[in-house]
């Protein structure tokens, strides 16, 4: 399991009411779009989050 960082826990804590652009994400998180994209992609390579046409949302594992 990956190890999360509070951004990291803000980025999946703004994606939980539905798909978000990367800019919505930052708008919501108060982060730079830089640092969104990292931490997006951590979370996309981990399993945690998934993309379609530039928007990201949670993965539902179950």
């Amino acid at each position: 399991m990956v190890k999360l960082n509070k951004t990291d826990k803000l980025v999946l804590d703004a994606l939980k009411d539905g798909e978000l652009t990367l800019q919505e994400i930052a708008d919501k998180t108060g982060e730079k779009p830089k640092k969104i994209f990292k931490i997006l992609r951590k979370l996309f390579e981990n399993e945690l989050v998934d993309t379609k046409a530039r928007k990201y949302k949670l993965v539902n594992k179950q």
